[in-house]
């Protein structure tokens, strides 16, 4: 805060009284001026100033609390305050302390001008001090040359200087002030807090002054040089605080400005009434001379406005700052709605149209809403018109902006201008903005649908108006038949044609009653064409009942849909109770009129697989859902159905609405229940006939048509099983010798093979999930994991069948049920009987292992091959999806401990190559057996690298060039990697440093030196082992070291060979991580160690095999730059260069670590060291 002027007035007159009594202050404030020395009437004033300042605030304080009782109901808290204190204490103490500052002002307004401009400095958070001298001329050109803001460097203070006549204000703060937070922008709600009191401060502050001292052409002639030069500055408090303070004090003075033109509007009707009945010119003369006194005023606070709006508006819309550009377009709409008069032309909305281009969202938020507050008032319409034709297309453009909230209210202005005005908008603009009723942001696609309903919908009325021909019930059935057409037109037209869910999510707020008008669609639909009135054509009617299923499950579930954000997710109780009744409603009306649907469009799979849906909606407990007889029709319909079609949806729809009506204990549903046993029991009668005479011994024989009753049949059975359990029907033993008829021998063909190992991987997880409650006996037990170990035999077994299809659902088949195995041992209760322990055979491991990399893991030519056709992108993304379920469903064999960890690492070394397609899948499978052993995680990343150098270096013996081979720095890539997910190194402290004992361990355990082979045959896995060396702690860094020093030290190691270059690399690694840095920066992985130009390094110690002179190495360095003092320099500036251990580190290590710094061949000369 900023010392109060009163007090630092009253100290530095102490101050001065005490060293002359003949000096005076030039100021109420601080300072003195310098040229006052022959101004004796300037003193005199001065001191009448000093003296009635100094005792203001008391006099405050005190007709504050003496006159709390009549004005503020004696509150006690008005006492004792300030200008700034009273903003934390409402609006009825701000208007006392406010009249007491008033009447202050009235006897004293120098003084109280003072605590006035104090007041704001505050609001700033400035801690600075401000000083004051008074200025005679305002006009002086010398003076104002002074105004200036300036920086003292010395003092690291900064000075503003400028004129709010008659005062020449000095503020002085410090210099990180931007950096501070201030009222208006500290974090939590203290900031809207502020912010609200402040400018409810302005507004009472003019209100309460507006009959009294506005007009006095020095309190606001003093405010707004005030805020106006404030609002100017480069410090972002004052440039803030003064804006917000200028555009709110404009706003009240539109206020006035308002009400005077109110009252002048009621003096003129006065007048002229008087003016008729009387002839008494002395009242006319006085009604006359007030009318001219109103004017007068109204000018003058026209004029304030101008000079604030030029002075500080014009100024600051385009301020830097975001917050104030969004203050001022937020003013602006207000004066523009408030006085129009003066504010609303196309001087003023010009501004609106150039911010709706600004690039922070907040901004173009408050033009549109702006504009809202204008377009909804038709009064003000016809000034607007000019403006929607030259920002129309801007508008337009911002219903796709990047920002929601804005998008949504352009939407919510678009609308106000169609209702407005026909002719504003295009039919080529409608057709672009009705298209958003299928956007992905709910908020957004409602405003459509609200534009599309009152544009398209409330247009189409009844047929016939006369009221003697139909009653209410028929006008509003005619209406809603009429919109439903109008609807079907529009949906056609935009050519989405599996979008209908969304079409109604988004008409579902503003047309909810025509939507849930049940019995309006089903009569549409239920009528028959005639020669006056034609129904509904084919793809009418597909729509028609897709947009009925959609209103059922929208009035069930509410707006929920996958791919749509924005939706209310917690439902208040009114929305549940009207939840509730328009499910009790739906269900009283779909159990009679559901079966009449599914006769009348039986022919049709489209229809009957989206109307088999409903009854997924029903309300178990409505009274009506119990009606045996209704329910008993409704199967009857869907039996029906599925005799007549075998299509995947219809199947699976019939399979889900069975299970919604067979769940719970009401008779109703028992019907359900016998019904769907009585199916599933032709079902099975049937395929045991046909498989009798098709199966015969170890072969399949079956023509054309026998072939296809079974397939339909079990694509029954199999959508069912699903579903439900049908365990007792024993379908295992019945299918299970399709699989082990070999396909050489006349098998089955592979579509029935496919849908076999459905109904078997269904029978499998029923019998895995319920065997709590059937399995009462051991010898139970043993029977289901006979029945297990069965299926994964024929599972194997399928997977060398030619077709891919039938080896892509025996793969799945057999993961899902191990899976489940699994799931159930690991929640098994001890005390009751369960399935028992089942381990896969080491064959099926690997025959699952070799199934992933060989179907999952595929090249670019392969894929390549399955895309060529007209759908290829399409058929591209299903094999890929088909592809990433295979991947996670063996995955899950790993997390779920099926399989070794160890499997894994035929997985993880294609994380960098299919980073894209499969990369979530298994960084996630990698983050799950980490949480499982975190040390047999880290062995199978490991285990992983080595594999892939291994097969690098047989093929380079080989000679050959395989695809599935990756190159070196692939794999030091994919290293990298791996070292980056050890994020915590405390965490994974013994993971890295068993990394670093295995890789040693595997580069130098089994070697031994010949003179053939001088150096290991893995030495290249070091440089990839150095990845790790980072995320080594510093006690673990010299464990490594000397743990790699033990292995080598047997070793003859000559450092001249570049052979060894690699554990050259991995040591400086290891002595670079040591010092904090990475040796991987300067260490390259697929070319000789080449640092900068001219810089050698040399590094001794003990080592293992003693050098000779003449085993020394011979660098190469630049001719010209070679010199002992060049040398030195170069190692003590070199930042890429390896630090030299001090004496005492250096005893400690058993070896040498010898840096060889590579310069170019050319323009080089060997020199001996």
């Amino acid at each position: 805060m900023i010392p109060e002027p009163t007090a630092s007035a009253a100290t530095r007159a102490s101050k001065q009284r005490k060293n002359s009594h003949d000096e005076a202050n030039s100021s109420a404030a601080v300072n003195q001026s310098e040229d006052e020395s022959g101004n004796e009437n300037r003193q005199k004033s001065a001191r009448r100033r000093k003296r009635a300042h100094t005792g203001s605030e008391n006099v405050k304080r005190k007709r504050a609390k003496a006159s709390g009782s009549s004005r503020a109901g004696g509150s006690e808290h008005v006492e004792a305050v300030t200008l700034f204190q009273v903003l934390t204490m409402g609006r009825s103490a701000m208007q006392t302390v406010i009249d007491d500052w008033i009447e202050a002002y009235q006897k004293n307004r120098d003084t109280s001008l003072l605590d006035l401009i104090s007041f704001f400095i505050q609001c700033s958070g400035c801690k600075g001090v401000v000083t004051a001298e008074m200025c005679q001329s305002g006009e002086d050109s010398e003076l104002r040359s002074k105004m200036v803001e300036e920086l003292d460097e010395v003092s690291g203070l900064q000075y503003k200087k400028f004129l709010a006549f008659p005062w020449i204000l000095t503020v002085t703060w410090p210099l990180d002030t931007d950096n501070v937070e201030y009222p208006l922008i500290q974090s939590g709600p203290e900031a809207r807090w502020f912010s609200s009191e402040f400018c409810d401060f302005m507004s009472v502050l003019v209100s309460q002054c507006q009959h009294s001292v506005i007009f006095d052409s020095y309190l606001m002639n003093t405010l707004i040089s005030l805020l106006t030069e404030l609002s100017d500055s480069s410090v972002r408090a004052f440039r803030h605080t003064c804006t917000l303070a200028a555009v709110k004090l404009l706003s009240s003075l539109v206020a006035v400005a308002l009400s005077l033109s109110v009252g002048l509007e009621n003096s003129q009707k006065v007048y002229e009434v008087q003016e008729r009945k009387t002839r008494q010119r002395r009242n006319v003369q006085q009604e006359r001379i007030e009318k001219k006194v109103t004017e007068g005023k109204r000018a003058e606070i026209e004029s304030m406005m101008d000079i604030l709006f030029k002075g500080v508006f014009l100024k600051r819309y385009r301020d830097v700052l975001p917050e104030i550009r969004s203050i001022c377009m937020e003013e602006l709409g207000w004066w523009m709605k408030l006085y129009s008069s003066a504010f609303l032309n196309d001087s003023y909305l010009k501004y609106m149209g150039w911010m709706m281009h600004d690039k922070i969202p907040d901004v173009r938020l408050k033009c549109v809403l702006g504009l809202q507050g204008l377009y909804v008032d038709p009064q003000l319409l016809p000034k607007l018109d000019l403006f929607t034709s030259r920002f129309k297309d801007r508008l337009i453009s911002m219903t796709l902006d990047k920002d929601n909230e804005v998008a949504v209210q352009t939407m919510k202005l678009l609308l106000l201008i169609s209702r407005t005005s026909d002719d504003a908008l295009s039919p080529e603009d409608y057709q672009q903005l009705l298209q958003l009723v299928y956007s992905s942001q709910r908020p957004l696609a409602a405003a459509a649908g609200e534009l599309l309903f009152s544009r398209l919908l409330n247009t189409a009325g009844p047929t016939s108006d006369t009221e003697d021909e139909i009653n209410k019930e028929e006008e509003v059935h005619k209406q809603h038949t009429s919109r439903l057409k109008a609807l079907l037109q529009f949906y056609q037209e935009s050519e989405l044609h599996k979008h209908v869910v969304y079409l109604v999510d988004s008409l579902w707020d503003v047309g909810a009653a025509l939507l849930k008008d049940w019995p309006t669609l089903t009569s549409i639909l239920l009528q028959d064409p005639s020669s006056h009135a034609p129904g509904l054509t084919c793809a009418e009617q597909v729509v028609l009942v897709e947009m009925l299923v959609a209103s059922v499950r929208q009035a069930a579930e509410g707006p929920s849909l996958a791919g749509r954000s924005g939706a209310k997710k917690v439902m208040n109780a009114k929305e549940r109770k009207i939840q509730n009744d328009d499910c009790t409603k739906l269900t009283d009306h779909f159990l009679v009129v559901l079966p009449k649907l599914l006769s009348k469009f039986s022919e049709s799979s489209d229809c009957v697989a989206s109307l088999m849906k409903i009854p997924q909606f029903f309300l178990p407990e409505c009274p009506d859902s119990d009606n045996t007889q209704a329910v008993s029709a409704l199967t009857a319909e869907m039996e029906t159905v599925l005799e007549r079609h075998a299509g995947p949806s219809v199947l699976e729809a019939a399979a889900r609405t069975s299970l919604s009506l067979c769940g719970g204990g009401t008779a109703s549903s028992a019907t359900a229940r016998d019904a769907r046993d009585s199916v599933v029991q032709s079902w099975v009668d049937q395929l045991t006939e046909l498989l009798g005479g098709s199966l015969k011994g170890d072969s399949f024989s079956a023509d054309e048509e026998k072939t296809g009753d079974i397939l339909a049949t079990l694509k029954k059975l199999r959508a069912f099983h699903n579903c439900h359990n049908l365990l007792r029907w024993n379908l295992f033993e019945l299918l299970s010798p399709l699989l082990s008829v070999e396909s050489s021998e006349g098998g089955a063909p592979p579509e029935v093979l496919l849908e076999v190992l459905q109904c078997l991987s269904s029978c499998m997880i029923w019998s895995l999930s319920t065997s709590t409650d059937t399995l009462t006996s051991r010898e139970k037990a043993v029977a289901q994991r006979l029945q297990l170990r069965l299926f994964c035999e024929r599972g194997h077994h399928c997977l060398s069948r030619s077709d891919p299809r039938v080896q892509q659902q025996a793969f799945l088949g057999v993961c899902d049920v191990l899976t489940a195995h699994s799931f159930q041992l690991q929640v098994l209760d001890p005390s009751c009987f369960g399935p028992l322990l089942y381990t896969p055979s080491p064959k099926l491991q690997r025959a699952l292992s070799t199934f992933v990399c060989l179907h999952v893991f595929t090249g670019p030519d392969r894929e390549s091959q399955s895309g060529v056709g007209g759908n290829s992108e399409e058929e591209r993304l299903e094999e890929l999806h088909k592809r990433r379920n295979m991947l996670a469903a063996f995955c899950k064999l790993i997390v779920h401990r099926v399989l070794e960890m160890s499997m894994a690492a035929e997985v993880f070394i294609y994380y960098m190559k299919y980073f894209n397609e499969f990369g979530d899948i298994i960084k996630e499978t990698m983050c799950r057996t980490r949480q499982m052993d975190k040390i047999e995680s880290a062995r199978t990343l490991v285990l992983c690298l080595q594999q892939l150098l291994v097969r690098l270096k047989r093929e380079q013996e080989s000679g050959g060039a395989h695809p599935g081979v990756q190159t070196f720095t692939s794999i030091r890539e994919l290293a990298r990697r791996f070292a980056l997910s050890f994020g915590d190194q405390f965490k994974f402290r013994e993971c890295v440093v068993m990394i670093h004992r295995n890789g040693i361990e595997f580069v130098f355990s089994e070697f031994s030196q010949t003179a053939e082979t001088p150096t290991p045959p893995y030495l290249s896995y070091l440089p990839i082992l150095s990845e790790f060396s980072s995320k080594l702690l510093k006690p673990d860094k010299k464990t490594v070291f000397s743990y790699l020093q033990k292995h080598t030290a047997e070793k003859v190691i000559d450092l001249r060979e570049e052979s060894w270059q690699p554990l050259l690399n991995y040591r400086a690694s290891l002595l670079a991580a040591a010092e904090g840095e990475d040796a991987a920066s300067y260490v390259s992985s697929d070319r000789k160690y080449l640092p900068s130009r001219s810089k050698l390094k040399l590094e001794g110690c003990k080592s293992p095999c003693p050098l000779s002179p003449s085993d020394s190495k011979v660098a190469k360095v630049r001719k010209s730059s070679f010199s002992p003092s060049h040398q030195e320099k170069t190692a003590d500036t070199d930042p890429f260069s390896l630090p030299v251990e001090p004496p005492a580190k250096r005893s400690n290590i058993q070896g040498t670590v010898l840096s060889i710094l590579n310069e170019e061949d050319d323009d080089t000369v060997e020199v001996e060291l």
